[in-house]
């Protein structure tokens, strides 16, 4: 090796660059780019990944050091999912050093090791024994005979076998056995024609479904939107693609969008496949998160199921990427590395070239748009599978209706006469809580947030006045802080309140409500979960927690309090959003035998939003809030971008955006093609004590907006002001714009 190769690696750090290292002082080969080393970061040693080698530097060689230590004797990394990773660095603008190390287990990241196994194998004088060597002993001599067979074998494999750890323990005292750890090397996934992989014969498919098992090409790039209605049988179309793909010995990624689905997401596989099967999410333990990470990148692992993180786990021979309930805004990473994990998945599946399903009863706009663009294969899925009929929809006028608590007479009696028949029903109320104004009848005073611009929200279950934005919590006061008088009034409600009214109203039934708060624990959702599919009569009540994927058969009706709020939205995806989880929700009804019955209340039921998703017709429904798009000049017929800016005094921050606006229309002017807007005050403007501002760029042309946002970067990076003020770059953002 010469001494003028250099390193350039990439750090986990907010920094936007590359650094440059010596080769190790014992270096002898060329290191493989993808390797973790130690290297010396400031004053402390830090783990990195080399991007790059080079024969020359832009800094002295006196003034650069070595690489401390090599982790890794080959990549973690496939090549192809490098590449994708330096992709989306350049695509959202974040630093190549905070992605990589998103790829990685948090274990890894931190310079630890792959997962290892204790083993026990012979000695050099144990190996030369013959193998009726202990006779007076037969349990010792059993372990003997079982080592001389096997190379090696882990303390389970020992005790599966019989061999106690005392038999264990005198082998080792007369030096014939030795034990050592080394890293797990799984075998490798590999039906080889001769495995069945089916646990359980699989469904009968309808004619639509038939068809679009038959279209889905295996063997090289095509991105599917399998566009059918809740309880189409979607899921079966997965399940039966994923039999093909493993048939050739390749593995499948199926993304999900939410942690609560996992656990009826990872029962339903396992049920059907007999394949080992890897769950991926934050909510494992380190350990569990690296076991199943090494299960994925090794290939044991024959089928991967994970939330947005999972979209960059390796795969040892991928053959499919599915990404169910795609337009779920879950799949968009909104703090710190903004990223879109169904974006990355079909940049992957592209560079990886396998197919791609993107799975939905509500697709999103930008998937429908690229449908139209030829881009994307369109299959619709028509009806409910196995002849479940639709459910039917009633929008229930409350104009001049006299509420209790946010009920009207109509539903309440549709209630009572679904939970007569034995049915289950679900009542959704997109809002946790008890309710969401804490306000004095006398002064007017209302409890705020001293934190962010918002209301703080009473809750009972766990008194007190909680903020939904930075989580700041206080007593829940008898007294009113202004004028002491008592009369303080709950206004509005949340699910909390639901809860409560529903228990008064029905008290020989069962409610269970569904939220973050009744969630949070360890199994709560699985435990509510198997509650409800006893299938006795019950009231769900939740947030939209209940509309994602969830099967109810017992659910008969579906109440949809508060419609109304996304009509008045500034956020020009709020009609997109509602519509989805109407739509999403409504699914829930009328998936078993009997029929479904679909009630909203609203103030606004002759909105042409509402009679369109009435006539349960989603694609016209998209199609109108497209064309409203398009004569907006919004994406998906634009690419946008936000910058946004916080400080703790809001002048500093928007001053920033200001400049950074200056900056831009210096690199390129405004034009119909391009149209800078702002800096604004965010929708929330102070949030956790920082006062926020966001600069939008909107741009007809992709190639225009990608190089103008790089130069940004590297303004900012170089900008005194914006190295004390909390700045991003958000591409394609989901939030408000």
């Amino acid at each position: 090796m010469t001494d003028t190769l250099f390193y350039q690696v990439a750090v986990q750090s907010p920094l936007r660059r590359l650094f440059d290292y010596l080769p190790p002082k014992d270096a002898s080969v060329q290191l493989p780019t993808g390797v973790r080393v130690t290297v010396p970061f400031g004053k402390r040693e830090v783990t990195a990944i080399i991007v790059s080698s080079s024969a020359s530097s832009d800094y002295p060689s006196d003034k650069l050091k070595p690489i401390t230590a090599v982790l890794d004797s080959s990549p973690l990394l496939s090549p192809i999912l490098f590449d994708v990773l330096l992709w989306a660095a350049r695509y959202y603008h974040h630093p190549l050093g905070d992605v990589l190390a998103s790829a990685l287990p948090t274990s890894l990241r931190k310079g630890g090791d792959l997962p290892r196994e204790h083993l026990w194998r012979l000695s050099t004088l144990g190996k030369g024994l013959p193998t009726n060597a202990l006779p007076r002993a037969p349990k010792q001599q059993a372990l003997l005979q079982l080592l001389q067979q096997h190379e090696s074998l882990s303390k389970d494999a020992l005790a599966a076998a019989g061999i106690s750890t005392a038999t264990i323990r005198n082998l080792k005292k007369k030096a014939l056995i030795e034990d050592f750890t080394h890293t797990i090397t799984h075998q490798l996934f590999d039906t080889d024609g001769a495995t069945d992989i089916l646990a359980e014969s699989p469904l009968k498919l309808s004619d639509d479904q038939q068809k679009a098992l038959e279209r889905i090409e295996l063997h090289n790039y095509h991105c599917y939107l399998i566009d059918g209605e809740t309880g189409s049988g979607k899921t079966e179309v997965y399940l039966q693609t994923i039999a093909r793909v493993l048939r050739y010995s390749k593995q499948a990624l199926v993304l999900i969008p939410e942690i609560n689905l996992s656990p009826q997401t990872l029962a339903r596989f396992q049920a059907r496949f007999t394949c080992p099967i890897s769950l991926i999410h934050s909510g494992l333990s380190e350990h569990q998160r690296l076991k199943a990470w090494w299960a994925a990148a090794s290939g044991s692992a024959g089928i991967i199921i994970g939330t947005r993180s999972a979209a960059f786990v390796p795969m040892k021979s991928p053959g499919i990427i599915i990404v169910d309930e795609e337009h779920d805004s879950s799949f968009k990473q909104h703090e710190g590395f903004r990223y879109s994990a169904r974006d990355v998945a079909v940049m992957r599946a592209s560079r990886e070239n396998i197919p791609l399903l993107l799975g939905s009863a509500t697709p999103s706009l930008e998937s429908l748009y690229n449908c139209q663009q030829a881009r994307y294969q369109h299959i619709t899925i028509k009806g409910r599978h196995e002849g479940a009929s639709q459910a039917v929809w009633q929008l229930v006028d409350i104009r001049h209706s006299q509420l209790n608590t946010g009920f009207s007479q109509t539903v309440i009696e549709a209630i009572s006469i679904q939970l007569a028949e034995g049915n289950q029903v679900l009542v959704f109320l997109n809002r946790r809580g008890f309710a969401p104004t804490l306000m004095c009848h006398d002064c007017g005073w209302v409890a705020r947030c001293k934190h962010c611009d918002a209301h703080l929200t009473v809750h009972t279950n766990r008194p007190g006045l909680h903020c939904h934005h930075c989580e700041a919590r206080q007593r829940l006061s008898t007294t009113c802080p202004e004028c002491n008088s008592q009369q303080l009034n709950y206004l509005g409600q949340g699910t909390e309140r639901s809860e409560a009214t529903l228990k008064a109203l029905f008290p020989e039934t069962e409610v269970y409500r569904v939220d973050r708060d009744s969630t949070g624990n360890k199994h709560a959702m699985e435990d509510l979960l198997s509650q409800i599919n006893k299938n006795e009569p019950c009231i769900l009540v939740g947030t939209q927690m209940l509309a994602k994927g969830h099967h109810f058969p017992g659910v008969t009706l579906v109440v949809v309090l508060d419609a109304d709020t996304a009509l008045f939205s500034t956020d020009f995806r709020a009609l997109e959003k509602m519509g989805q989880l109407i739509t999403q929700v409504a699914g829930r009804a009328g998936r078993g035998a009997k029929p479904g019955v679909v009630m909203i209340q609203s103030h606004h039921c002759e909105h042409p939003v509402f009679e369109l998703l009435s006539q349960q017709s989603y694609a016209k429904f998209a199609q109108h809030v497209l064309a409203e798009r398009q004569l907006s000049a919004m994406p998906p017929f634009t690419n946008a971008a936000l910058i946004r800016a916080e400080f703790h005094h809001g002048g500093e921050a928007f001053g920033l955006l200001q400049s950074a606006r200056a900056f831009l229309e210096n690199q390129m002017s405004s034009s119909p093609a391009l149209r800078y807007l702002g800096p604004f005050p965010a929708a929330l403007e102070k949030r956790g004590g920082r006062y926020r501002y966001q600069l939008t760029v909107i741009a007809s042309e992709r190639r225009d907006i990608q190089p103008l946002l790089a130069r940004l970067c590297q303004w900012l990076e170089q900008n005194k002001s914006a190295r004390k003020i909390r700045w991003s770059i958000d591409v394609d953002p989901q939030e408000n714009i």
